[in-house]
C-alpha cells in the first residue's frame, strides 16, 4: 500500500510538525514513496526560503501531475460527493485508483468525498 498526502500533510511538515515526520519517516522505512497530487503541491507552495522545510519533504515524494484523464475522473467524482474543493477531491481520486492510504488534516471531507465513491479508504490524520 502507498500514500498520498493532502494539502494539510504538506502544511504540517512546512510547520515542523512531530507527527507528521514521524509519519513520513515511518513510509520511508518502508519503502513507500509518498504521492502529493500537483493540485495539492499547487495550494501549498508559497516559495522562498521560508519553505526549506517543504523542500526536504517534498525531494523524497513523487508529485503526480494530472492528466486530462485524471482531470475528468476528478470532475466525475466532485459531482457525485457534491464537493467542490477539487483539490481534496483529486487527493481520493488519486489514492482510491492507487490502493493509498491519504494523510490529512481534514478528515471529514476525504472521508465524504471516499463515501460518495463507494470505497474504503485508509486514512491518517495530522
Amino acid at each position: 500500500m502507498g500514500v498520498t498526502y493532502d494539502t494539510g500533510a504538506l502544511i504540517a511538515a512546512d510547520r515542523n510538525d512531530r507527527a507528521m515526520w514521524a509519519l513520513h519517516a515511518g513510509f520511508l522505512a518502508e519503502e513507500v514513496v509518498p504521492v502529493v497530487p500537483a493540485p495539492v503541491l499547487a495550494e501549498a507552495w508559497r516559495g522562498g526560503p521560508r519553505q526549506a522545510t517543504l523542500v526536504r519533504l517534498l525531494a523524497l515524494c513523487v508529485v503526480e501531475p494530472m492528466s486530462d484523464d485524471q482531470a475528468r475522473a476528478v470532475g466525475v467524482l466532485a459531482g457525485r460527493a457534491g464537493h467542490d474543493d477539487i483539490v481534496d477531491v483529486a487527493v481520493v481520486e488519486g489514492a482510491l485508483r492507487r490502493g493509498d492510504a491519504v494523510v490529512t488534516s481534514n478528515l471529514t471531507h476525504i472521508a465524504g468525498i471516499a463515501s460518495a465513491a463507494r470505497r474504503r479508504l485508509r486514512i491518517e490524520s495530522v
